[in-house]
């Protein structure tokens, strides 16, 4: 293994993270950095390279036997920066510091996604493309947005057999995640001035009873991905500013981290439930729950929007593709784990929507995406590179030695 990254392949993996992350591509805007990758992918020697409607890109390198499809998918956008002065390093500059890239999406997650297409390149050279099937490496658009919705557009159109996501996992090889929802809760009253209250109807008075009994619900639990939590995200009122006038409209936006097996009708019923056994108490009592809608403009032009469900998953540690990843990364000299992720993925519509077999494998840790200073490590992203090279090497089975 140490011959397939030798010195010049560890600068150019370096220099590609690099080139990455100095490409601003907030969600929306990723034109740029979807042709970057784009010229990358060419230049690597893939033999397909492809936009989709939404923006999103993909890289195809064939086999020269039949076998499986493996997609590795990783996103293109990330999350603003609000202030860049607090920035000790610009945050699309790319400075490598004490064996560290420092920027805006180094850990979530362009060090990944150059990895990806590093690790695909140097894999399909060394074997000169004598292997069962077929690499797509994907970078994915809006995933900040909308986890698994432009996922969806893609993994329609390859059909694959596996999926690696690509997020943080510390070089762990992770099996699931916990899904989630935004369940929007509105109530509806009467204005009047605040003189007179009584003439009126408090939304939010009727809101801050129902958020009380919320509260009360019971989440259901998971042995292995923990608690299905439901908590209150924000809450807005109507008309505001409401100087002198009873509020006659609030909204309030839950946050809940789905499990296994968990459908848009069994997590929704509770609350659907409780509000009707209030409404019996109180006729006055005028409120609705349904999931939230997003609405967002891709840099195509093309509108991209849905409910905000994203399932949960989890694949059984026995599982094949499992095994296979786990015998690979091994093989390339690595010690991973069976974890699962924290946060919601794109493996929401790969494994919890469309059954896809589906596992994380990502460089860098969780608790560093979206902060100041981001960054990843230099050998975490060469790491990264023998992860997905050994997972290649026992899902693909290359002729002779790789």
């Amino acid at each position: 293994m140490l011959s397939m990254l030798a010195e010049g392949r560890r600068r150019d993996v370096v220099n590609l993270c690099q080139e990455l992350i100095r490409v601003q591509s907030y969600s929306g805007a990723e034109s740029a950095i979807a042709d970057k990758v784009r010229l990358i992918a060419i230049e690597l020697g893939y033999d397909d390279v492809f936009i989709d409607e939404y923006g999103s890109i993909v890289g195809i390198i064939k086999g020269r036997r039949r076998g499986k499809s493996i997609l590795f998918d990783g996103h293109l956008d990330v999350v603003p920066v609000p202030d860049a002065t607090k920035w000790k390093y610009g945050p699309f500059s790319g400075v490598i510091h004490d064996g560290k890239i420092f920027g805006r999406g180094a850990s979530d997650m362009k060090g990944a996604l150059a990895a990806m297409l590093a690790a695909a390149a140097f894999f399909a050279s060394d074997t000169k493309r004598n292997f069962k099937g077929e690499i797509c490496v994907a970078g994915v658009v809006q995933e900040e947005c909308f986890e698994g919705i432009a996922s969806r557009q893609i993994g329609e159109k390859l059909r694959p057999d596996y999926v690696v996501i690509g997020e943080a996992s510390e070089l762990n090889l992770n099996i699931g995640q916990r899904g989630r929802a935004e369940i929007v809760i509105e109530t509806y009253g009467k204005p009047a001035h605040s003189a007179n209250p009584e003439a009126g109807i408090n939304a939010v008075y009727k809101m801050t009873k129902l958020v009380e009994q919320i509260r009360k619900l019971r989440v259901p639990q998971h042995e292995i991905l923990g608690p299905g939590i439901m908590e209150l995200t924000d809450i807005k009122s109507s008309p505001y500013p409401g100087s002198s006038v009873v509020p006659d409209y609030c909204r309030v936006t839950f946050d809940r981290r789905l499990l296994v097996g968990e459908d848009k009708k069994s997590v929704l019923q509770p609350v659907h439930d409780l509000v009707q056994e209030m409404r019996s108490l109180d006729p006055d009592l005028d409120a609705h729950a349904n999931y939230a809608i997003g609405h967002e403009t891709c840099y195509t032009g093309r509108p991209i929007e849905g409910e905000r469900f994203f399932p949960g998953w989890l694949m059984e540690t026995q599982d094949e593709f499992v095994q296979m990843a786990l015998r690979g990364m091994k093989e390339a000299g690595l010690s991973p784990r069976l974890s699962h992720y924290s946060f919601c993925t794109n493996g929401s519509y790969y494994a919890g929507e469309a059954g896809i077999k589906t596992i994380g494998v990502g460089p860098s840790r969780e608790d560093l995406a979206h902060t100041v200073d981001e960054y990843i490590e230099i050998e975490q992203v060469l790491k990264a590179v023998e992860a997905y090279y050994g997972i290649l090497k026992s899902v693909l089975e290359p002729a002779g030695d790789a």
